[in-house]
Order: structure tokens, then C-alpha cells, then sequence
């Protein structure tokens, strides 16, 4: 099973959005493995961000993310990266399609709701910065003979 790295953005947080994103992950079938809201302070951020460091938006970037609560979610599933990505659509809001998270609830190209690890290499590096390993939880849902099909032995 793949893990992923979400976190839901100040203004997903601050326009009371938090279930209905979660939702949408937990209805696909990935599993919530960890879950927490806090306040990214700006070590935090800048450690998150480092790969766009010197960037024209960096700046804009930190003072966003530690604006406001955030939560923070660790994904487990078969492909949990490129589901969750798919998931959340386009990068920036204006240009993610209707029914996906940025697409329904994101207009904004710097507002745009969530943030997802994009590459295993990103998960390695970022998981660890909002969850040690204790708080990550295995545990195996009820309906996982509904969500993956493991007639040939193993899920897929």
C-alpha cells in the first residue's frame, strides 16, 4: 500500500470545508492512517516548501500556509498518490475541473484549497514532517474486500 501527505489549506479551514474534503478521499476508498489540525509555523513551512525556494510566489507561499489552521491527513491505498492528485484536480483553482476538490471549491491560483504529495520522493520528505511514526495507525477497514478486488490473491 502507497501513502500520501494532504493538507488542507487556511482557507479550505477557514470556509468550513474540512468534512466535506476529507469525504471525498474516505468515499474513494483511501484510508486515513493519520489526521490533525495545527498551526504550521514558518520552520515548518519553509521546510515544506524548500523545493520553491527562490521563486517568485515563495514568500506569498509561507505567509499563506501559516495564516491559519491546517489539517493535516496521512492516505494509505493501492496508487493513494496518483488517486489522491486526481482527486484534487489542477494545481491552480481556475483551471481544475468541476468535480474535483480544487475544481468545486477552489477559484484562486494561490487559494486553491489542498496540497498533495506528488511523488513517493515527496512523501518520504514531507510525511515525516507533520507525523512520527507512532501517530501514523495501521489498521484494516471493514470494507476492504469492497474497495479493492483480491480474487487473485492479492488487492488490486
Amino acid at each position: 500500500m502507497e501513502r500520501t501527505l494532504i493538507i488542507l489549506k487556511p482557507d479550505s479551514v477557514q470556509k468550513r470545508l474540512i468534512g466535506r474534503i476529507i469525504s471525498r478521499f474516505e468515499r474513494k476508498g483511501l484510508k486515513i492512517i493519520g489526521l490533525k489540525m495545527m498551526k504550521a509555523d514558518e520552520a515548518l513551512a519553509k521546510n515544506l516548501y524548500s523545493v520553491h525556494e527562490g521563486k517568485p510566489f515563495y514568500g506569498k507561499l509561507i505567509k499563506f500556509i501559516t495564516s491559519a489552521p491546517i489539517v493535516v491527513m496521512a492516505l494509505e491505498g493501492i496508487k493513494a498518490i496518483s488517486i489522491a492528485r486526481r482527486l484534487m484536480g489542477k494545481t491552480f483553482g481556475s483551471e481544475a475541473e468541476p468535480g474535483t476538490i480544487r475544481g468545486d471549491f477552489a477559484v484562486s491560483n494561490s487559494f486553491n484549497a489542498v496540497h498533495g504529495s506528488d511523488s513517493p520522493q515527496s512523501v518520504a520528505r514531507e510525511l515525516p514532517l507533520f507525523f512520527k511514526p507512532e501517530e501514523l495507525v495501521e489498521w484494516e477497514p471493514a470494507d476492504i474486500k469492497w474497495v479493492y478486488d483480491f480474487s487473485g490473491g492479492t488487492p488490486e
